[in-house]
């Protein structure tokens, strides 16, 4: 039985693969490097250490990676400002499955300032019971790390929970971690291999009748009570 799901959220609950491509090609222009479409495949799920890292290797910057990073993920901040549009399925899916009992947690690669910035910009920043940064874990997707810190933290035995990804590198993780994986690709990343999922989904929507819960009508029904509830528990405070 599924009693948490661990999502993931660049990809899974907002497309912000163009927004952090677009600052990395920005940042590297001020280094005399031209970063096309493509350039960043094999990053997907990797922490902006493991990211600036191997970009300082590939290209021979000089810029203290660490500085770098921290560039980039000001610009990435600066971006996200404002109202975000999230992926199908967001915010009804997640208040529907907290209805139904089920516990959710995020995992995100993302440094923790981005993390807060987009959830804030998509109305989520109560959605998570907890988050967990690969700011907080030695090693970043396709290692298991930020999953199975997400799962001690919801102190659940691995088999109690889902984790619901867009990329492969997310899935190698899950696997990793003993872990079972739902892929919900984003346009990013819906040519990469999906071998070992547990199912893969065209929308997050899709989740709560797969995983056995209420048709649609039902699961629309349990959202808006839950944002009822919340509302009224917001205006109580």
């Amino acid at each position: 039985m599924t009693e948490a799901i661990i999502f993931d959220m660049d990809g899974v609950l907002i497309d912000s693969e163009p927004i952090h491509f677009e600052a990395m090609r920005a940042l590297l222009a001020n280094h005399g490097v031209v970063y096309a479409p493509g350039h960043d495949d094999n990053f997907y799920g990797c922490t902006d250490r493991e990211v600036f890292g191997a970009l300082s290797a590939r290209y021979g910057l000089q810029a203290a990676e660490a500085e770098m990073a921290a560039s980039w993920i000001d610009r990435v901040v600066e971006l996200l400002a404002g109202p975000l549009e999230p992926m199908a399925g967001v915010p009804d899916v997640l208040h529907a499955l907290r209805a139904s009992g089920v516990r959710l947690a995020l995992a995100s690669s993302s440094a923790p300032a981005i993390i807060a910035t987009t959830l804030a910009g998509l109305g989520l920043s109560d959605a998570f019971e907890l988050t967990v940064s690969g700011h907080e874990v030695a090693h970043g997707k396709p290692a298991p790390d930020i999953f199975v810190e997400a799962a001690r933290r919801l102190d659940l035995p691995h088999e109690a929970c889902l984790v619901v990804e867009d990329s492969h590198n997310g899935l190698q993780a899950a696997i990793a971690a003993g872990i079972r994986c739902v892929t919900v690709p984003c346009p990013s990343t819906r040519g990469q291999d999906f071998t070992g999922a547990a199912v893969r989904l065209d929308s997050l929507a899709q989740l709560p009748s797969w995983m056995g819960l209420p048709p649609d009508s039902a699961v629309a029904e349990s959202a808006f009570l839950y944002r009822l509830e919340a509302e009224a528990r917001r205006e109580r405070a």
